[in-house]
């Protein structure tokens, strides 16, 4: 089969190539998929050259949510069958023509998704779930502030943002991409990073935002310390600006709020019962129609490339999907 693999971690994607390889072997109690759709995240682009916090061995490829067809089925096996729409996730292995995954973590696609919006369900929104439900516990007419809102993750947060009653500010870094989040999602306000952000929250907020949501990290972080509300809670998730932000603890102290780490995988992992929960509360919304999942586009195997300038630029709106089976 044909896949994108990372032979070696190197700056600008130089170690990444399509290459042939066998098909996984198919273990007791996993599903073979012929993939159709594979949602890159930033945290691939970083796993190119060694800058993330998990680091597979050597070679491996890429991609995390997956969605596709069940064409067999391992011993033990009786939850699918061959023929099943199916969508799963792990670390790596999204990005070829067929994946082995277990049984287990896998569920049907829901009847009105594509396989494209099935892949872009998983980290995105349970990102979003897990930061927004369990740790910002966000009340119904809070002012939530979303960084990054054109991308996967920022985008999952507006919609899930908008389904618990919050009034969602959407920030991105250009009109243009905040214009298409407004119309897919009728945020309540829309801000441009890029021109400074503090004061225009405090003015749209009354005083500030009682919950941050920031993916990016940087500059964005310490401006954000500026205008979130007291008794606010300012959720780290990530940092794809590539800084990793410092705060003086007088800061929290004085306003009164609260830095709050997210690793929504990591939750489930310490907490599997809720991590359970979670996931189960994700897709009964998706299946209720509650939230949507946006897809920016999707790009064949061999344009990877383009695929991955387009995230690391910013030029994307929505969940990046690669179709291996193009």
């Amino acid at each position: 089969m044909r896949a994108l693999c990372v032979d070696r971690l190197a700056e600008d994607f130089a170690g990444c190539s399509i290459r042939s390889i066998d098909v996984p072997r198919l273990a007791d109690g996993q599903i073979l998929l012929k993939i159709r759709a594979g949602s890159l995240g930033f945290p691939d682009l970083l796993m190119t050259h060694g800058g993330y916090q998990h680091k597979p061995e050597l070679p491996f490829i890429p991609g995390g949510d997956v969605a596709g067809d069940v064409i067999a089925v391992g011993a033990g096996v009786d939850t699918f069958q061959v023929g099943d729409r199916v969508v799963t996730g792990g670390l790596g292995g999204a990005f070829a023509e067929y994946g082995s995954y277990a049984a287990a973590t896998a569920r049907k696609i829901p009847d009105q998704l594509s396989y494209a919006e099935a892949a872009s369900v998983g980290s995105a929104y349970l990102t979003a779930y897990v930061s927004l439900v369990r740790r910002a516990n966000i009340q119904p007419g809070e002012w939530l502030l979303v960084h990054g809102a054109a991308g996967g993750v920022g985008l999952a947060a507006v919609d899930l943002g908008k389904h618990l009653g919050a009034k969602v500010i959407a920030a991105a870094s250009s009109d243009e991409k905040l214009r298409q989040v407004s119309e897919a999602y009728a945020t309540d306000a829309l801000v441009n990073s890029s021109q400074g952000f503090r004061e225009k929250v405090k003015d749209i907020t009354g005083g500030g935002a009682d919950v941050i949501y920031d993916p990016v990290g940087g500059d964005i972080f310490d401006e954000s310390v500026r205008c979130i509300a007291f008794d606010g809670r300012l959720l780290v998730i990530g940092f794809a600006s590539g800084r990793i932000p410092s705060i003086s603890v007088n800061m929290p102290l004085i306003k009164g709020f609260s830095v709050v780490g997210v690793r929504a995988g990591e939750y489930g992992r310490r907490f599997p019962e809720r991590g359970r929960e979670n996931m189960e509360a994700v897709w009964r919304l998706v299946a209720d129609g509650a939230v949507k999942p946006h897809v920016h586009r999707i790009y064949a195997l061999d344009d990877w490339r383009t695929a991955f300038s387009d995230m690391e630029e910013r030029r994307v709106v929505g969940r990046v999907v690669i179709d291996p089976s193009r």
